[in-house]
């Protein structure tokens, strides 16, 4: 293609819409390129209750209102194409689809967020679908009447847990630990919900059944004390891991494989900055990630300004 813009952004979460909204609207030409659906992590979350000025509200709205903004403004977005190749060094940053077309930008924004991470355990591949699930939103009305388990002990799974709870007779939280990593207000609502009970300093072991998941095997770590549990499903809330892949021996990454940024969400390449989850960064909420594309934008409009 002939065309080149001004910003090409990959991924279309919260850091990457928040982006392509502010360059849009700075009269830069902008395309977001994402591998999936629009809106990232925001659409696996069943409600949103602490972004400032919102109030409660559900996470595909906020994801669609912020697609809508960014094209309003002229943002071109193409979502789930995949990406073969992308050169970044240059004055000209290129992106090769697998579909054959190629798109050129004077500058790049890496936004392509983060993915659930995984157990890593005897049956997690196997149950994948079929009984072990990593998003509430997705698929918890499959869960109807059943009992659950949900692992983790941040924020995600005890507001998840409480979110199963509209479809599930019981879930119980499973976490290593003998307290909470999540915030006090979301330990709470979670102990004085009565479908949800905990079993605290365990992990799981492995799960099993035939086609669909069946039981599973949790170790208490005080005791190394084998168990067995009949559970009808598996919701895992371990973290996430940043999607950088794409990015290893093209861009700095730690030993985390996050992308290595400034305050003003510099990457080690000139002309590329990088937003979102899959930052160097501690804490990751939608309201950073907003924070991190707005930074990247108007500091993507300062490069652009400077090569003229």
């Amino acid at each position: 293609m002939d065309e080149v813009f001004d910003v090409m952004i990959l991924g279309a979460g919260a850091a990457g819409l928040t982006a392509g909204i502010y360059s849009s609207r700075a009269k830069l030409k902008t395309i977001i390129l994402n591998e999936g659906v629009v809106g990232g992590q925001m659409i696996l979350t069943d409600e949103i209750a602490n972004y400032p000025g919102l109030g409660l509200t559900k996470g595909y709205v906020v994801a669609n209102t912020m697609k809508k903004q960014a094209k309003d403004f002229g943002c071109k977005i193409k979502s789930n194409v995949k990406i073969i190749s992308l050169q970044l060094e240059g004055a000209i940053k290129t992106a090769e689809l697998k579909d054959g077309r190629t798109f050129r930008a004077k500058s790049v924004i890496l936004a392509p967020g983060g993915k659930p991470r995984s157990l890593n355990i005897t049956g997690e591949d196997d149950f994948k679908g079929t009984g072990i699930s990593y998003c509430a939103t997705c698929d918890g009305d499959f869960f109807t009447g059943k009992e659950l388990i949900v692992v983790g002990g941040g924020n995600s799974a005890l507001e998840e847990a409480v979110a199963l709870t509209k479809y599930a007779t019981k879930v119980t939280i499973v976490h290593q630990f003998d307290h909470f990593q999540a915030f006090e207000h979301a330990v709470q609502e979670a102990k004085k919900n009565p479908k949800i009970e905990f079993i605290m300093e365990s992990e799981l072991r492995g799960f099993y059944g035939n086609r669909n998941l069946e039981k599973v095997s949790i170790e208490h770590l005080p005791t190394r004390k084998l168990t067995d549990k009949k559970v009808d499903g598996v919701f895992i809330f371990a973290g996430y891991q940043p999607n950088t892949e794409s990015f290893e021996n093209i861009v700095e990454l730690n030993e985390r494989n996050e992308i290595v940024v400034d305050a003003d969400m510099k990457t080690n390449i000139p002309g590329v900055h990088a937003a979102g989850d899959c930052i160097v960064k501690k804490y990751r909420q939608v309201t950073t990630a907003v924070a991190d594309g707005t930074i990247a934008a108007l500091s993507v409009a300062e490069y652009l300004r400077n090569q003229e």
